[in-house]
């Protein structure tokens, strides 16, 4: 299909400055709408950029206007926030203008990035498809049950315009370069070059960034209507201690991890439980530290088959994230 002009939103996060780069890359005209113009770490001269905010109905129904698509990259993830309504605007609302812009302007597509935590976490000998619900202890997670509503709002509108192209795509835990902030980075960053280091026994579904990104823009022409695609690397299905091991052995340096009791995260996190009570934010909670407890384990057969989605090792995703920030931080 030749080029559309895309609305895209979460355009200086991991996902949206990966997405944007295969924008452009690919000859689109995009329009990001973005807090500040200078956040852009992607060189995109043809992009126009709307300063002004994503919740503000008026900024988006003026940026949507002409679009002939929209990919919807943002998401609010602090995991130290209190309460549902601290993620609702973003999570939830925003998906809800998202259909308003649509039907005001006559716009068809749109490609939406949930989480892959909105669906049962499965196991290795039965690894979960997009049909499993929700399950603990994700069903307790702020993030993770906004973006469940999210979605919800999202497969209504495809459900009511069966003659609309309205795809989901549902990521594990993304990892690799343009992370700017940094934000899934921070699990690199916090084990990078120590000697010794302390890891929880569970794990996630980790996967390369670009391949959930050239998923994204393959979801504007393929993939079915009111359909969601889990987005994971079957390589991907990594403890978070082996994900250290890998990275010391991808970045050339020794580390011991051990592996923390799951006592004492569960201990820690009902302190962390009486801080957030107390009405300080802190990432540390029992719901939290459960999610760091659980293997995750996705099958992403039908983003492969139906999105073409690639799937780049997990090695050269870490090689890549730190690369990334060196170059970064050598100009």
């Amino acid at each position: 299909m030749k080029g559309m002009k895309v609305l895209l939103l979460g355009a200086t996060g991991l996902l949206g400055h990966n997405v944007l780069q295969r924008l452009v890359a690919a000859g689109h005209q995009v329009v990001a709408v973005v807090r500040r113009r200078g956040s852009l770490q992607v060189d995109a001269p043809d992009t126009m950029i709307v300063e002004g905010n994503i919740t503000d109905r008026d900024t988006l129904m003026r940026s949507a206007e002409g679009c002939d698509a929209i990919v919807n990259c943002a998401g609010v993830t602090d995991m130290s926030l209190l309460h549902y309504e601290d993620y609702a605007d973003v999570n939830v609302m925003l998906c809800h203008t998202l259909v308003k812009a649509m039907n005001r302007h006559g716009i068809r597509r749109l490609v939406h990035a949930s989480t892959v935590n909105t669906i049962g976490n499965g196991t290795v000998e039965r690894p979960a498809n997009e049909q499993e619900v929700m399950r603990p202890p994700f069903d307790k997670s702020y993030y993770a049950v906004s973006k469940l509503h999210g979605e919800f709002a999202i497969r209504q509108a495809a459900e009511r315009h069966p003659d609309w192209h309205i795809v989901i795509v549902n990521p594990g835990f993304m990892l690799g370069p343009l992370d700017a902030k940094p934000s899934s980075g921070r699990m690199l960053l916090l084990g990078y070059g120590k000697r010794l280091m302390f890891a929880p026994r569970g794990g996630k579904a980790f996967v390369d960034v670009r391949d959930v990104a050239t998923a994204m823009i393959n979801a504007l022409t393929m993939g079915r209507n009111g359909e969601r695609y889990i987005a994971v690397s079957i390589h991907g299905h990594h403890t978070i201690k082996e994900l250290y091991e890998m990275q010391a052995q991808v970045m050339g340096y020794r580390q011991k991890v051990l592996s923390l009791p799951n006592g004492l995260l569960l201990a820690a996190g009902v302190l962390g439980d009486m801080v957030r009570w107390l009405g300080f934010r802190t990432e540390l909670s029992t719901c939290n530290v459960r999610q760091l407890m659980v293997r995750e384990y996705y099958d992403n057969s039908r983003a492969v088959s139906e999105l073409s989605m690639p799937e780049t090792g997990l090695a050269q995703a870490v090689r890549d994230f730190h690369r990334w920030r060196k170059e970064r931080e050598n100009k």
